[in-house]
């Protein structure tokens, strides 16, 4: 099975529906995480995540340079879960506060590159990999430049990498729903 994308909202289930989908596949399993612990509330967020995983999964650290990481890790024979797509964004977005007004991701060097490498490297994936992202569009409009900006740049990531994956699945209270297969 090639790459595939999971959405849904906060506490939605994505993650565990993630994990479930890795554990059927009978490969060994490498999860890349995106967050950071900068607060202490993220950081016993990080603790619970690692405690619900299986203790023979490898996890690798990955908040930039997903690609590069990605690319070191899948394998024919290994699942992969990246964790999280929207998480890894809002690092690349460091800086976005300081652009001028009107001026989108465009104006992120980093962030450009970084999307690039991503989405040139899905289709050549070994192996399974499992992208796993947040539906951050559903909501109200944010009141801020640099909110509207998050949402654009999270909906416009969200997009292409649903085009790379031939299977979409949107996850909500639980319960996955087949978007793409």
């Amino acid at each position: 099975m090639p790459c595939e994308l999971i959405l849904g909202g906060a506490r939605s289930g994505k993650s565990r529906h993630a994990e479930s989908l890795a554990t059927a596949a009978g490969m060994a399993v490498s999860v890349i995480v995106t967050a950071e612990a900068l607060d202490e509330e993220m950081a016993a967020r990080i603790a619970r995540h690692q405690a619900d995983r299986p203790a023979g999964w490898r996890v690798v650290e990955a908040p930039r340079g997903l690609a590069r990481t990605l690319a070191r890790e899948a394998r024919a024979d290994r699942c992969v879960i990246v964790d999280c797509l929207t998480l890894w964004l809002a690092n690349l977005l460091e800086g976005a506060e300081t652009l001028p007004p009107g001026v989108g991701g465009e104006g992120l060097p980093q962030l450009l590159e970084e999307r690039a490498a991503l989405l040139e490297l899905i289709p050549a994936l070994p192996g399974r990999v499992i992208f796993v992202a947040n539906e951050v569009g559903l909501g109200l409009v944010p009141e801020t430049a640099l909110g509207r900006l998050f949402r654009d740049e999270a909906g416009r990531l969200n997009q292409a990498v649903a085009a790379a994956c031939p299977r979409v699945t949107f996850v909500a209270a639980g319960l996955p729903l087949m978007l793409k297969s």
